[in-house]
């Protein structure tokens, strides 16, 4: 039983870890896209 408790916490931790690196992507991306924009906003793209 404890075997399986170990698997489980395992499976779950990976998830958890995938799920934090995909906001973390996610949250790199938007700095970076809002960054350009401001660049392009002072330069008078728009």
């Amino acid at each position: 039983m404890t075997l399986v408790a170990i698997i489980v916490a395992v499976v779950l931790a990976f998830l958890a870890f995938r799920f934090v690196m995909g906001i973390a992507k996610f949250a790199v991306l938007g700095v970076i896209l809002l960054a350009l924009l401001f660049v392009a906003y002072q330069s008078g793209a728009f």
